[in-house]
């Protein structure tokens, strides 16, 4: 039996069927940071009720472009449901950005919203209120668990694929058809 990896930074965790909390069912989510004290994430395949033109409207920010004021946020977790997070490519740096790697950043700061609603912004982008949020060993505990399956992080998948095919296509970009999976788990 081989040692579950430390470290998942830009990796995508798939839940398995078994995993019934409504936060997580079916759910995808990229791991923005992983480290000895826990590991902290955006879900990127559950829409919330705003748009991002509903967002920057609340920060009196107006939008300058229509498709970008219609795009949908993402419920990204249960943890600071209040903040919102842009994971996004580019190597800009804004006030308070993470580089995940492989081009993949997260920012939480006012000022990529600012760019984005003058059209400065990044080139793709993914916005979410809240994050998901693992306390230290709780994230290696779960997938030695078998409730998580883990990904590479995809460009494609974050940023082009529609919302309601991310969780079988996370599982199809590891040969797994998620649907085939057993809702119950063990160990032998």
């Amino acid at each position: 039996m081989s040692a579950i990896p430390a470290k998942f930074t830009n990796q995508l965790l798939i839940a398995l069927p078994a995993l019934n909390d409504p936060h997580f069912a079916r759910s995808v989510a990229l791991i923005c940071q992983h480290d000895e004290e826990g590991a902290m994430g955006v879900v990127v395949n559950r829409a919330s009720e705003y748009t991002l033109g509903d967002v920057l409207a609340q920060m009196n920010l107006e939008v300058r472009d229509p498709a970008l004021g219609s795009q949908i946020v993402l419920n990204g977790g249960p943890v600071h449901p209040e903040r919102g997070f842009v994971l996004h490519d580019g190597d800009r740096q804004w006030d308070s950005t993470l580089t995940i790697g492989n081009g993949l950043a997260l920012t939480t700061s006012r000022d990529i919203l600012e760019a984005m609603a003058e059209g400065a912004g990044p080139t793709h982008v993914v916005v979410a209120l809240g994050c998901a949020g693992w306390g230290a060993g709780q994230l290696e505990f779960e997938l030695g668990e078998n409730s998580w399956l883990t990904a590479p992080a995809d460009n494609e998948l974050l940023f082009a694929l529609p919302l309601e095919q991310r969780w079988h296509a996370a599982g199809g970009r590891i040969g797994i058809d998620i649907t085939r999976v057993t809702d119950y788990s063990g160990h032998a």
